[in-house]
């Protein structure tokens, strides 16, 4: 099935294990990870002729990619490949999947569609997953990892990266997420790999902060002190030194909240709380301004003078009173509308108007958004320089682009429409711009996985070049050798689990209950707004038979009689102060014979908000008294699963019977029947359904009124007009 394709002989050495055993593949950047992935698809088609295969990217332009690399190398009938993103509608999705051969994905539409039911991982022979590192926490890869090798009939896992971190329990983590069986790495240095790695000359150059950056370093330096020698006072920063960093303090925030939780009249601990969101928000305008710039510095710290006119939090209006902060504001406003440059970036513009001059391409990365978008500004008024903008998609309140754009960008930039591109993170991961000549990282980022992948833009056909600029001490230098010893740490820890994973990880064996016919399923129906939470996840793995409908007044049907509104205890306490929760309890009681509330979390529901706790005794209260309605509390999205599904198999075995959505109690009124008759019309439900019966005053003159007269209706258009004929009309077949 290859054509105009040659592998190397690591290539072929990394294949011969991955057809064995579910395997990480750890290579660097530029050596043709998505080359075994062909390989390995191939020899599973040769396995399994008439299975598929998916591949699995976390971004479009890198989907588009290994589409683009296997319709090269494949000898197949390019409708055989797929590709799936969010753009492409579900029913759309499920459709092309019936005759595809080769999926190209994003994991999260993939992962509603196994929800949902749509595709079926039982044909997959091959599932890859590029960026593996990502398989952490609750990313899509670790569902997707999890379904498959539960439904898959001949299951083989292929993940692929080139650097999967330093932390040891995180890379455990994604060997037990993937379900990894064998580890390949190989690194510059190996033998089989030595003579296809291009030369990569790495260069720091140092840059010094002016005395006028350094008046305004020292004032927020002394804010810092300050506050950190009051949480040395208070008995909460234990060490001597008053030298910490962000991962201290985010710990310390973690262990003060725990304890202020349990001791809720301890002020100390609630102020220390106050305290240290202080120093965070000062610590990170003095790291814009060592780091980044005048610019960026001054957005942050106006932005923190405007919020404190209207915000109530302590932590704010403290922080703009204060003398130190203050004069650090003013002498940056001072700056700013001089026209002060950070001399990172000063030196920026000398190297690119020096290597412009040999029509090279580069790329330059930068951490944040706002200054990646100051910096294309101020190249493009370099002669010769044509610098554009690439970032992630829309957040609120910035700029962004969509995938579709970024493709288009990096196209225009592998076809030398422009020669210098100021990508954010987005630029760092996986994607291959051919004949990159040099990168220039605008400030050292601690990751290893950040710093690897950033270098592997360049030296990938030919020899390249990295400069990485530094401010002499700063924080700079501090990240500069973090990421350093983390890619060491990297190396060492994958070595010696790949010693230890035949051990740690040994293939479980089928359990016989695979092979004895499975008991009916249980149904639930769920809101579809609720797809992206942990519960349903659950719930697929309890393989219960799942049917995502958008509902009106329940986040789950258990049965015909059992409709559950579900709530985690903060957004429990907020429905109480923006009154949502009475309408919800409401309909609720009136829609289902058994409704049930169900609060999840185990937080204390008294210290939420600004509420007071004698309003959510009252709410509970009104829920159980008046309305009879019992509330369930469960701990967290696997309680609340296992609940709910308890629930339904005690509902549905009672009853014996099958149910839909609509099966809610038998309206008591002749009302209630002809809305609930009408609801049932495709696109109506209960609001349509009352508009209608106004309009037309019977069952019998709706289901007379042709299109044109239902669409007179509000909210009745076209589409719903014809479906509803269509119901009415068609004969049953």
């Amino acid at each position: 099935m290859l054509r105009n394709f040659k592998p190397r002989l690591y290539q072929e050495t990394i294949l011969a294990t991955a057809a064995k055993h579910n395997t990480l593949v750890v290579l660097p950047t530029g050596m043709g990870k998505t080359a075994i992935s062909l390989m390995l698809a191939v020899k599973r088609f040769m396995s399994y002729p008439k299975s598929k295969v998916l591949i699995l990217a976390p971004t479009r332009p890198l989907v588009q990619q290994h589409l683009n690399t296997f319709k090269k190398y494949l000898d197949i009938d390019e409708d055989k490949l797929v590709l799936f993103t969010g753009m492409i509608s579900p029913d759309k999705r499920a459709e092309l999947w019936k005759d595809a051969r080769i999926i190209f994905s994003t994991p999260q539409g993939l992962e509603n569609d196994i929800i949902s039911g749509r595709i079926n991982l039982e044909e997959v022979s091959l599932l890859v997953f590029d960026e593996c590192h990502r398989a952490v926490g609750d990313y899509a890869y670790v569902f997707i990892a999890k379904q498959y090798c539960k439904k898959s009939s001949f299951p083989r896992i292929l993940g692929l990266t080139a650097s999967p971190g330093s932390d040891l329990e995180k890379i455990k983590e994604i060997l037990s997420n993937l379900y990894i069986e064998e580890i390949e790495i190989r690194t510059d240095l190996d033998p089989d790999v030595r003579p296809y790695i291009q030369d990569i000359d790495v260069a720091w150059v140092k840059v010094e902060l002016p005395p006028v950056f350094l008046e305004v370093q020292n004032y927020l330096k002394a804010f810092i002190k300050d506050r950190l020698g009051k949480l040395k006072k208070w008995g909460i920063l234990r060490r001597k030194n008053l030298l910490v960093s962000k991962t201290d303090l985010l710990a310390m925030q973690k262990e003060l909240r725990a304890q202020a939780m349990s001791e809720k009249k301890n002020f100390v601990l609630w102020n220390g709380i106050s305290v240290l969101a202080e120093i965070m928000k000062v610590s990170h305008g003095l790291e814009l301004l060592e780091t980044q710039g005048i610019v960026a510095l001054y957005r942050y710290l106006g932005k923190l003078m405007k919020e404190s006119e209207n915000t109530k939090v302590k932590a704010v209006k403290n922080i703009v009173k204060d003398l130190n902060f203050r004069s650090a504001f003013i002498k940056t406003e001072k700056m700013f509308k001089d026209g002060f440059q950070h001399p990172k970036l000063i030196e920026l513009q000398k190297i690119i108007e020096k290597e412009i001059k040999k029509d090279v391409k580069v790329i330059v990365f930068n951490q944040y958004r706002d200054n990646a978008s100051d910096i294309v500004k101020v190249l493009n008024l370099i002669k010769g320089v044509k610098a554009q903008l690439f970032v992630g998609q829309v957040k609120k309140g910035e700029t962004g682009l969509s995938q579709k754009e970024q493709k288009q960008i990096l196209d225009k930039f592998s076809a030398g429409e422009f020669n210098v591109l100021v990508a954010t993170s987005v630029g760092e991961e996986g994607l291959d711009i051919p004949k990159v000549d040099l990168v220039v990282f605008y400030e050292p980022i601690p990751s290893a996985i950040r710093h690897i992948q950033r270098r592997g833009r360049t030296g990938r056909l030919e020899k390249g070049r990295v400069i990485i600029l530094m401010a002499k001490d700063t924080r700079d230098e501090g990240y500069r050798w973090s990421a350093h010893h983390k890619e060491k740490r990297m190396y060492r820890n994958l070595a010696s689990l790949k010693k230890k994973i035949s051990v740690m990880l040994s293939k479980p064996q089928q359990k016989i209950s695979k092979f004895i016919a499975p008991e009916k399923k249980i149904k639930i129906f769920a809101d579809s707004r609720e797809k992206g939470s942990g519960v349903i996840k659950e719930l697929v793995d309890l393989d219960v038979d799942l049917k995502l409908e958008q509902l009106d007044y329940a986040d789950y049907i258990l049965s015909s009689r059992v409709g559950v509104e579900f709530k985690q205890i903060p957004d429990f306490c907020q429905s109480i102060i923006d009154g949502r929760l009475l309408e919800q309890v409401k309909n609720l009681k009136n829609a289902f014979e058994r409704p049930l509330i169900v609060v999840e979390g185990d937080e204390d529901i008294y210290s939420q908000r600004n509420i007071h706790p004698n309003a959510i005794r009252g709410m509970f209260a009104t829920i159980a008294v008046s309305y009879g309605i019992p509330v369930l509390y469960t701990k967290n999205f696997k309680d609340t699963a296992a609940l709910l599904n308890v629930i339904a198999k005690r509902e549905q075995e009672d009853t014996g019977k099958d149910f839909s959505m609509h099966a809610d109690k038998k309206p008591l009124t002749l009302k209630e029947q002809q809305e609930y008759v009408v609801s049932c019309l495709p696109g109506v439900g209960p609001l349509l359904a009352k508009e209608l019966l106004r309009q037309f005053n019977s069952i019998k003159d709706i289901m007379n009124a042709d299109e044109k007269d239902l669409q007179k209706v509000e909210k009745i258009g076209k589409k719903i007009a014809k479906n509803i004929r269509n119901v009415v009309d068609s004969k049953y077949v």
